[in-house]
């Protein structure tokens, strides 16, 4: 197999940390795309990965997830006659706002080999007329990660390091566009984490994206820092630490919801929709989106340990991959 890097997460913390984390090979190619509009980045991405393509000629590509990256390798994939399978496929936040959702249904439609995480990505791909030949629900590769990594996260005590006290403080994630890319967005975000903080210690790695516009904005002195710890972007295992030591998470990202439920850590997502709805329904994951009087009493009910448990999650057993190269072989090596 070949491995292709787009390098669309060009900061440090965002990507290259995540290969030394994890252990992951050397890329074959990288592309080396970096920051800039939908459009230029797709673009530059499809110019870049057309090339590869013709010079290596393989019989499957396999893309993951919903961002650019995603749809633009998908495209050139099957523009070139190339079998595609895309992992992750069938969550819908039924947002077509976000780009995101764009670009997963896109990917759907025209993808071979469709392996799913929850029942509800079957559904929904049915419900879009995708012939049930092409589904496949396997599990969660994200959760493979996570459980092949949670020892070697335990071990780095990294919440120590902050001076934290485990089980006694909140981790903070916020970066999508709905949230922070409007000064009034990010002002309700503030005026949440300010709340929050008056009522438990909050650790906040700050997405690039998020302090850009904070200071954009002014508003860096809006948030009340006396309760929280304000990090630079973490990798993969010292953040993995964090999580499992903390009593909740905050968040808007899709992954952290998966990886919270997994792990049975209360979640209050900061965003009226889930692409996710297995972490709602059995996961431990509440949806606040602005909703003030939402967050209070959720709030309330983790701080008194009376919030919801959570479930176990099907096929969400560390056996994804497995199931993954099994059907692969199957079908197409």
């Amino acid at each position: 197999f070949k491995l292709i890097h787009t390098g669309q997460h060009y900061d440090y913390n965002m990507s290259k940390i995540f290969f030394d984390n994890l252990g992951i090979v050397k890329p074959d190619y990288f592309l080396n795309v970096g920051s800039g509009s939908h459009a230029v980045q797709t673009a530059k991405i499809m110019v870049e990965f057309e090339k590869i393509l013709i010079k290596e000629s393989p019989n499957l590509i396999i893309v993951v997830g919903d961002v650019n990256s995603t749809i633009a390798c998908a495209l050139v994939t099957k523009k070139l006659n190339t079998e595609l399978a895309h992992i992750e496929a069938g969550l819908r936040s039924f947002d077509v706002k976000m780009p995101e959702e764009i670009n997963r249904r896109l990917t759907d439609q025209i993808a071979d080999y469709l392996f799913v995480t929850e029942e509800s990505g079957v559904i929904n791909l049915k419900n879009e007329g995708i012939d049930s030949s092409r589904i496949f629900f396997v599990g969660n590769m994200m959760i493979d990660t996570l459980i092949s990594n949670l020892e070697k996260a335990r071990k780095t005590n990294f919440y120590k390091a902050l001076d934290l006290i485990c089980g006694s403080y909140g981790l903070v994630t916020i970066h999508r566009p709905s949230n922070v890319d409007s000064r009034e967005d990010l002002e309700r975000i503030i005026e949440k984490l300010n709340f929050i903080q008056s009522k438990i210690k909050i650790v906040f790695p700050i997405h690039p994206r998020t302090r850009k516009n904070m200071k954009k904005f002014n508003l860096d002195l809006e948030l009340n820092k006396n309760n929280i710890v304000l990090t630079e972007p973490l990798g993969y295992l010292d953040f993995l630490n964090l999580m499992i030591n903390a009593k909740l998470i905050i968040t808007d990202s899709g992954g952290i919801q998966e990886e919270a439920s997994y792990l049975k850590i209360p979640i209050l997502t900061l965003r009226k929709n889930t692409e996710r709805p297995i972490t709602v329904e059995k996961g431990t994951n509440t949806l606040i989106g602005n909703d003030f009087s939402k967050l209070k009493i959720n709030l309330e009910n983790v701080l008194s340990n009376s919030y919801k448990k959570g479930q176990s999650i099907e096929k969400w057993d560390g056996k994804t991959s497995q199931r993954i190269v099994t059907i692969i072989k199957e079908k197409v090596l």
